[in-house]
């Protein structure tokens, strides 16, 4: 038995078995590499609940220590909206959580996940490492959405599958002409930066669009690459400064890492060029189009590492497996809308005739619905779509929402009925038009409530609900433009 001494003497993870054994091995490679490559700075990142890295920068020669012992931050980061305002009360028994731990706006850890490290290619000797969360006394904080994906992911394994997930990621880069810097313009949301496109738009594909600004994007695909991410293609969109960047799948919760980092150094470059990268679904600029954010994904059987979309039935585009995850998806489609868009912008995404769904159905190879099944029987590359997120969503809730509605489809053997040749005629139910639907419908959804916890559920809504109240004391909420308010709240957090 260990004596208190010999307790005492271990780091925070060996106290509380937070790391597997490939872990440590990691955390000793990263200290080398720290060395050798001489690094002076590490970014210590956790993604919160709206899939926005917070951290602290330590020096170097303090990174192997707080890896294993934790970097203290306040919980008041784990009660704001997206305006970085605290909507829980924080001072008050409980802190409003009804948990001791989150009272007074008392401290939880990051440890860092090694397996996470990268050196940073724009930031000169600097490394990143994305790190989970707990409290002082060990529990793990059950706010944390990469938490949360990973138990939807464990829930899978047992299951005997792996997700495999590919990212299609639209966005808007901009040149910035005015900061919006003077002192004035430091509103809480602060004003958003004036901004020039990089190119009119309308141009879909061209080679001459790609080429006129292909030296923009050179040191963001080169950075993506540098960064290890398994970068594919980037392409012209059709909107104006509009461009999308798309990546090789990847199994587990490596596809939400990925897009979490992404996001981060676009912006974090672009800043550094002079230039504004958003991932806000539909900028309130003139003549701009919505981004939206595909999520391609399917099973890989752990006992064969095969496809379990695959069908051996020349007459089944998806083997019933398939065909019950998918049944899934749209059962829970409007609920899941609160964690797939999860802003008041993005609901302006969802019209007809735009190439976005605006209802809930499936199709076997069309871009007018929610979920697109690409394929043919006995294709191992087969797969399903999902046409229905915006890319400012948290990468974390987005994965673990379609694995939480999955397995739920396969529980219940639900199908999903036929395939929509006509989506924008087919008569379905429709996807919701406001964030409040959207709410309203996760609100009453069992299986959200069962797969993620009544307590998650609830601190979910009490967060979105008071950016909607914002929302609503500033502006028109049935508006159909994108409003000055959405300007200020996503522009730049996002």
């Amino acid at each position: 038995m260990m004596s208190s001494r010999d307790r005492a003497s271990l780091s925070f993870v060996e106290r509380h078995n937070l790391w597997s054994e490939e872990q440590f091995r990691l955390a000793a490679a990263v200290e080398k590499e720290i060395e050798e490559r001489q690094l002076e700075l590490v970014r210590f990142s956790f993604a919160d609940q709206h899939g926005v890295l917070r951290g602290k920068t330590i020096v170097a020669a303090e990174a192997a220590k707080l890896m294993r012992n934790g970097v203290s931050m306040t919980t008041t980061l784990l009660a704001k909206d997206t305006s970085h305002k605290t909507v829980f009360p924080v001072f008050t028994p409980g802190g409003g959580f009804a948990m001791p731990e989150m009272q007074g706006a008392a401290d939880f850890l990051m440890i860092a996940d090694p397996s996470t490290f990268r050196v940073l290619p724009w930031a000169p000797n600097t490394g990143w490492v994305l790190c989970d969360i707990y409290f002082p006394n060990g529990k793990p904080v059950p706010f944390s959405t990469r938490q949360i994906a990973r138990d939807q992911l464990a829930r899978l394994g047992e299951a005997g599958f792996d997700l495999m997930a590919g990212l299609e990621v639209e966005f808007h880069l901009y040149r910035i002409e005015n900061p919006r810097l003077a002192p004035a313009d430091a509103t809480w949301p602060g004003e958003p930066v004036d901004v020039s496109y990089i190119h009119q738009g309308f141009q879909l594909l061209t080679e001459a669009r790609s080429d006129q600004i292909e030296p923009i994007l050179e040191p963001f695909w080169r950075a993506v690459m540098a960064l290890g991410l398994p970068f594919r293609s980037l392409e012209v969109e059709l909107g104006p400064s509009q461009c999308e960047f798309t990546f090789r799948p990847e199994i587990g919760i490596a596809s939400a890492d990925m897009m979490i980092l992404f996001r981060s150094a676009m912006k974090q470059i672009a800043r550094r060029h002079g230039l504004h990268c958003t991932f806000m679904c539909r900028p309130g600029l003139p003549n701009a189009f919505s981004s939206g954010w595909h999520l391609h994904q399917s099973l890989i059987e752990r006992r064969t590492r095969t496809n379990a979309f695959v069908s051996a039935d020349p007459a089944q585009v998806l083997p019933p497996l398939a065909r019950h995850w998918l049944a899934g998806l749209l059962t829970n489609a409007r609920a899941a809308a609160a964690f797939t868009t999860p802003t008041i912008n993005g609901y302006k995404r969802y019209r007809a005739y735009a190439l976005a769904p605006d209802r809930v159905i499936w199709g076997q190879d069309n871009r007018g619905v929610m979920l697109r099944v690409i394929g043919q029987p006995g294709d191992p590359a087969t797969h399903l779509e999902n046409r229905v997120g915006e890319p400012a969503a948290n990468p974390y809730l987005y994965v673990a929402a379609q694995v939480a509605c999955g397995l739920d489809g396969i529980a219940r053997r639900l199908e999903p009925g036929p395939s929509a040749d006509t989506p924008y005629e087919t008569e379905a139910e429709m996807m919701p038009t406001a964030l409040g639907d959207a709410l309203a419908a996760l609100k009453d959804n069992a299986c959200f409530r069962q797969a993620f916890g009544e307590d998650f559920v609830d601190y979910y809504l009490r967060i979105k609900e008071a950016e909607i109240a914002r929302f609503r004391s500033e502006e028109k909420p049935d508006t159909a433009d994108v409003t000055r308010w959405e300007q200020k709240e996503y522009f730049d957090l996002f």
